[in-house]
């Protein structure tokens, strides 16, 4: 609403390498850690299903910025944004797609893997629920609610923290912010790990990275466009370069099905390599200014 569209990309795309090399690396260290003595396992089936979304959200990202950077536009400045709502159209009818393929034509394959996970378990320590669903759904309202005020004086706040901190704001909106806002996925994580569901860990992490980059970004993208602000999937060389390379990494990662501590450490490692190229990377000429010019 504010035009303030790279802080915008930039908070989404840290959201993304946070879950996806942060939370993911400390879930797989800390159950690596604690359960030492054997191999964590998980299905493979959908983190393979959730790379090929990422690589597909990859692939929506970085045609715009090649369009861009290499000036072969039909119409430059319009072409840009027109394959940029024209891909997030089809990146929201990807996830839609996801969604019934996970909860209903392919639901039995889910559930299956539940069944087998809690098969290993004696079946008389079942959780007990410690919210009914609609006192979740009211706390999610509320807290929802508490944190669009927040996003306000974030917004009012973001560029003089920068100034007076000598921080890139490309580093706070990368890093420091879906640090702080990722402190729930990070937790629970890490707890389910140390319980030995890596399923829902990877879930949790690699999950909203899935949601964030084919489902947050394109609505977005067509926010934007309803309220007139260029808001498109330009990311910029440096960013999609760094998504590209991020989701190779834990694609790989997670390619045999298995976790442990040094896998974690790898993916924590890489996380601090991107927080040191972002420490020190400066936005080119912003096209995309604070008054969304």
């Amino acid at each position: 609403k504010n035009g303030m569209i790279r802080v915008v990309q930039q908070s989404l795309l840290g959201s993304i390498l946070s879950n996806m090399l942060l939370v993911l690396g400390c879930a797989f260290f800390t159950g690596g850690i604690v359960h030492y003595e054997k191999v964590q396992v998980f299905d493979k089936a959908p983190a393979v299903v959730n790379s090929g979304l990422l690589l597909m959200a990859v692939m929506g990202i970085l045609f715009p910025a090649v369009l861009h950077f290499t000036h072969s536009e039909v119409h430059f400045g319009k072409s840009e944004l027109a394959l940029s709502r024209f891909s997030s159209c089809i990146m929201l009818i990807a996830y839609a797609s996801y969604l019934f393929f996970q909860l209903r034509s392919h639901h039995n394959n889910y559930s299956s893997l539940e069944e087998e996970g809690d098969g290993n378990e004696n079946p008389d320590e079942e959780e007990e629920c410690e919210l009914t669903k609609w006192e979740a759904i009211g706390w999610l309202a509320i807290l929802t609610a508490w944190v669009s005020i927040l996003s306000g004086y974030l917004v009012d706040a973001i560029e003089g923290a920068s100034e007076s901190w000598n921080i890139p704001v490309a580093f706070i909106s990368v890093i420091l912010l879906p640090i702080v806002g990722n402190a729930a996925e990070h937790a629970s994580a890490i707890m389910f790990a140390m319980k030995d569901k890596l399923d829902i860990t990877l879930g949790v992490a690699i999950g909203s990275s899935t949601q964030i980059s084919m489902f947050v970004i394109p609505f977005c993208v067509v926010v934007g466009w309803c309220m007139g602000k260029p808001m498109d999937l330009n990311f910029q060389l440096f960013e999609t370069a760094t998504l590209f390379i991020t989701v190779l990494v834990v694609a790989f990662m997670s390619q045999d099905g298995t976790s442990n501590y040094f896998k974690g450490l790898m993916l924590i490692l890489c996380y601090l390599i991107v927080a040191a190229s972002f420490f020190v990377h400066m936005d080119p000429k912003n096209s995309k200014n604070s008054e969304g010019e």
